[in-house]
């Protein structure tokens, strides 16, 4: 992902702009442990002004819980896994929004690209768009309990994996012997082979690319491709409804 931001997007290279936690590092702060995600979230959107474009993009666990304060429509939070989470907690949705949703000014825009089971509204945004029927969908808090989900004036756009009652799909088949989301693969992919493609369009081609991997499951390569059994289709949510038909994708 940083370098489809670096050499696609033209992101500059450094760690001013750029911050990436693995499991990998040997520095106790580039990992993703609840505080350093927490931080990196607050980091992501201080002092953001107009023309500013930020990312947030999380591979990795995802899970669901109980909502607790009934602003869910279905009765559950989203959350992101960090690797002391069993230890410190998962980091829940709502804490997502607050913090790197909120702050967003006029002028700004937030791409969040979520590749996690359970991920569909996993920042909360109040429309989500449904690709069957071809149109946005309310997804604000029930009127009984209508928290802030909105920005400051700018606008937040999350590409999840799945829905929220979805299980995301990894594969090794890609990329040698790595794991990889099957999300972040393709996205990577797509955008690379269609420069100028529309929101709508970059959903209906990940769907396209589903699809055919859902047929070759049925095939003696099976265990090569997938080590999970349920598969996700992508899905946008938003801040501002849009036409997605008509609006490019960039980050």
């Amino acid at each position: 992902m940083k370098e489809l931001l670096v050499k696609r997007f033209h992101f500059p290279n450094d760690q001013d702009h750029i911050r990436v936690l693995t499991e990998e590092e040997r520095n106790p702060n580039s990992i993703p442990t609840k505080k350093n995600i927490e931080e990196s979230l607050k980091w992501l959107v201080k002092d953001c002004k107009p023309g500013d474009s930020l990312v947030f993009y999380f591979s990795g666990h995802g899970l669901r819980q109980p909502d607790l304060i009934e602003d869910e429509r279905d009765g559950y939070d989203e959350t992101i896994c960090p690797t002391d989470f069993i230890q410190e907690g998962m980091i829940p949705d709502n804490y997502i929004n607050s913090t790197i949703v909120w702050p967003l000014k006029v002028g700004v825009t937030l791409h969040a690209i979520v590749d996690a089971c359970h991920s569909g509204t996993i920042l909360d945004l109040i429309y989500v768009y449904d690709r069957e029927k071809k149109k946005w969908s309310d997804n604000s808090p029930p009127s009984k309990n209508p928290l802030r989900k909105s920005t400051s004036g700018g606008m937040a756009i999350c590409l999840s994996a799945c829905g929220d009652d979805q299980m995301a799909a990894d594969t090794s088949a890609f990329r040698g012997k790595g794991i990889n989301g099957v999300m972040t693969y393709l996205l990577a992919k797509i955008i690379r082979e269609n420069l100028h493609i529309t929101y709508g369009d970059l959903l209906e081609k990940m769907q396209e690319e589903i699809e055919q991997i859902k047929i070759r499951r049925c095939h003696r390569l099976l265990g090569r491709f997938f080590r999970q059994s349920i598969i996700q289709g992508p899905l946008l949510s938003s801040s501002q409804q849009f036409e997605v038909f008509s609006r490019k994708f960039t980050l």
